[in-house]
């Protein structure tokens, strides 16, 4: 939860438990923030469940499962780092499919003796709306170039003026908040270097044009975001205004 907006943390839990969700830790991998909070929760529930035929067995083999490049790696690493004091055991990416199968089991505590499963991530069979969609494409659960960098730079764009959070106009030296992508994406690229000369015919001869990648500019405010560098955003600003006090 690293790039997270986490002021209405209470409406996410809210949210959350209306959805049969329970027992929910922010975590920050980055910082290790509430990491030690994780493995006696889990070892409670673990304990508090049937275990059949495994009175004897003494350790706790847990799978970590969620969407693509949610941080499933990073926990486990995070989790190493604090109870074993031990670097990384598994790879991180900030794209989808670092992970491509069950790993080996990895330790990640001496007492209780606890090892964890990294999984590749899964997303649901059917998404249940388009927005829902882009929201998780935001994310980097899926590659971009199968939504369009420029259509997912215009959703941002969008989501961001929506929620007021102006810290692209800042990053990017823009004169003032703009809706339109085409405006904000030249100005990414001129800033960036990101243009090509190319020739024109005109009725007059060829003319050389400078011309922006767009593209490229669009890569540039995706990599941005997804670093944190506009600030910390809540995609789902909106379900939380819309759930019941």
């Amino acid at each position: 939860m690293d790039l997270a907006d986490l002021k209405d943390q209470q409406k996410i839990i809210q949210h959350l438990e209306g959805q049969g969700l329970q027992n929910v830790i922010f975590t920050n991998c980055v910082k290790d923030k509430n990491i030690k909070q994780v493995i006696p929760a889990v070892t409670e529930l673990v304990r508090s469940s049937y275990r059949y035929h495994r009175g004897e067995n003494v350790e706790l083999c847990i799978m970590v499962i969620g969407v693509p490049n949610v941080g499933k790696s990073s926990l486990i690493n995070s989790l190493r780092r604090q109870h074993l004091r031990k670097g990384k055991a598994t790879r991180v990416g900030g794209e989808p499919g670092v992970t491509r199968a069950v790993m080996s089991r990895i330790q990640v505590c001496e007492r209780p003796l606890m090892f964890l499963l990294d999984t590749p991530g899964v997303l649901a069979p059917r998404i249940e709306s388009v927005e829902t969609g882009l929201k998780l494409a935001l994310c980097g659960t899926v590659r971009d170039h199968l939504v369009g960098e420029e259509t997912l730079a215009d959703y941002l764009l969008y989501t961001l003026n929506r929620h007021q959070l102006f810290g692209y106009v800042q990053h990017y030296g823009l004169g003032g908040a703009c809706d339109d992508v085409g405006s904000v994406l030249k100005h990414v690229a001129v800033r960036l270097g990101k243009t090509q000369k190319v020739k024109v015919l005109t009725g007059t001869g060829n003319v050389n044009v400078i011309q922006p990648n767009y593209t490229a500019a669009a890569h540039d405010f995706l990599r941005a975001f997804r670093s944190g560098l506009l600030g910390p955003v809540m995609l789902d600003r909106d379900v939380l205004q819309s759930a019941p006090p």
